[in-house]
């Protein structure tokens, strides 16, 4: 009986299931390279000791949506573009009188990225993003919080390649926050810098 008739194709999976998601190129590098290394490096009795990605938000306020409703559907669609993933309206906690900001107006959108998305998203970050902006000359290596998680700001959704100059209503920077296990920042910075995240050279 043939393939066509039986139902599988030449790898042996039946006609119509969806192949297996590939590992993402960083995670893998992650996984066969930087954890050995960060093993050896900072002497960790356990593998399960070094630091891991555990998530990275991505957000952009919209102090603007005060007075342009239409800033919220624009960012959104930006963001989603960016992540492929369907943003959060964050909206104010408490009512702020000389801002004119009540209680529940959207103020904001967000994305948080976990698992292969993750991945995948830092990958481009660190590889294409980054290094499209202009005048580019590295990020700061101090910007953590003290609990091994860094935060990063972009000014323009432009140095995204998915993102259409002619099709976008206005610039919107962005911020990204990378949150990770590490127990130091200086075990993050490392986790990082073998991920070859672009740190500006002290």
């Amino acid at each position: 009986m043939s393939d066509a008739v039986n139902g599988t194709s030449e790898n042996g999976t039946s006609n119509g299931n969806v192949q297996p998601v590939p590992t993402p190129r960083l995670k893998t590098r992650y996984q066969e390279e930087i954890v050995p290394a960060l093993v050896k490096e900072f002497s960790y009795s356990n593998v399960m000791q070094v630091p891991r990605l555990v998530k990275i938000a991505v957000n952009i306020g919209l102090g603007e949506a005060l007075q342009n409703s239409k800033a919220i559907e624009a960012a959104t669609g930006d963001l989603a573009t960016i992540t492929g993933q369907k943003p959060v309206v964050t909206k104010a906690r408490q009512s702020i009188a000389v801002y004119k900001l009540r209680e529940g107006m959207p103020i904001g959108a967000m994305v948080t990225l976990r698992g292969n998305r993750m991945w995948d998203f830092l990958d481009r970050i660190i590889g294409i993003v980054l290094p499209r902006q202009r005048d580019f000359q590295g990020i700061s290596p101090d910007s953590f919080d003290g609990r091994g998680n860094y935060s990063l700001g972009l000014r323009e959704q432009l140095v995204f390649p998915e993102i259409d100059y002619d099709k976008i209503d206005k610039i919107r920077g962005m911020e990204l926050t990378i949150v990770t296990t590490a127990n130091t920042d200086e075990e993050a910075r490392r986790m990082l810098a073998l991920m070859d995240m672009p740190f500006k050279r002290g």
